[in-house]
């Protein structure tokens, strides 16, 4: 065995940053996307208009129900004319609505098909269920992750900017401040901002003055007026805009550069956010992969630095 001398033995921190680096390519190339990716990238057009959006969003939460639904039934569901929904599908890409109503039953029965737990989703308490929610919510994230491609490239680029501006209004606070927690560790400028209005307004100019080229930006439902504002001024001031949300449709992920949009919990009173927070730390992943030689310096400064102030307990 080689004498390793003194070398400093890795944190924790250190060996899963060396351990989990993500590899570009689809580890599991026959996995089918998830059926909320695929209808989102079935309607994923810039111009939709709020009516359509609506209709599109309707058909993402009810997938299983709503492929099955006749022009007038699905029209009365959402609250739009029959007209409109024959617009809808006209506008994401099919001859009418039938035509639409073919694929959206090839998606739903691949659902149906996935196995008993379908069978099982309504048995049990309301707080198993929530459970339950958030377990498919963490399936289809799965899902997505076999191509992590966008999710590297998108690190890399939140690392490279300095300073990388963190933003998260309302309920999406504790999103943001758990990244920008984590992301100072191994990125020398985060700036985080929690406050709408002209004090989000100052922070963005100055992040963009002082060299920064993107922000992520968090929006939870009830997705906040603020968030809004602040994304179109960010990308009017010349940053880009990586967005982590529940929707990939909307007047805020229409604003973004990036949108990687992943389902909340929604059974209990107040939302969780299990997908989201895997989300997050997954780009937090991709920053540390993309400058390992900093994030190497900066988490062994930390240690020290911890050590010699004695920041935690000794489990």
């Amino acid at each position: 065995m080689e004498d390793k001398g003194d070398a400093p033995v890795p944190s924790l921190q250190q060996a899963r940053a060396q351990a989990s680096a993500i590899t570009s390519g689809k580890s599991v190339p026959e996995a089918e996307a998830a059926p909320t990716s695929q209808l989102r990238t079935l309607f994923d057009r810039p111009r939709l208009s709020p009516g359509q959006r609506r209709i599109a969003q309707y058909l993402i939460e009810h997938i299983t129900e709503a492929a099955f639904l006749s022009i007038t039934d699905l029209a009365e569901r959402v609250g739009v004319s029959q007209p409109s929904v024959t617009r809808f599908a006209a506008a994401v890409g099919f001859s009418g609505y039938p035509a639409l109503r073919e694929k959206l039953q090839s998606i739903a029965l691949g659902t149906l098909a996935g196995g008993p737990a379908a069978a099982e989703e309504n048995r049990g308490n309301e707080l198993q269920a929530a459970v339950d929610a958030e377990i498919e919510n963490l399936e289809n994230l799965r899902r997505d992750f076999a191509d992590p491609d966008q999710v590297i490239h998108i690190g890399r680029e939140l690392s490279a900017s300095t300073p990388l501006t963190v933003l998260g209004v309302r309920i999406s606070v504790s999103l943001a401040e758990y990244f920008a927690y984590a992301a100072r560790r191994v990125h020398p400028d985060v700036r985080l901002v929690t406050l709408g209005g002209s004090v989000a307004y100052d922070a963005l100019l100055q992040s963009r003055e002082a060299g920064g080229t993107w922000v992520l930006a968090f929006s939870m439902p009830r997705h906040a007026q603020e968030t809004l504002t602040a994304v179109r001024v960010a990308r009017s001031a010349g940053l880009k805009v990586a967005l982590i949300t529940d929707l990939a449709l909307g007047p805020v992920a229409d604003e973004a550069d990036v949108v990687f949009a992943t389902g909340t919990g929604s059974r209990l009173v107040f939302d969780s956010y299990a997908a989201p927070g895997v989300m997050a730390a997954a780009l937090l992943q991709a920053m540390t992969d993309a400058d390992p030689e900093r994030t190497q310096a900066r988490l062994e400064e930390y240690e020290q630095i911890s050590e010699q102030h004695q920041f935690f307990l000794r489990d």
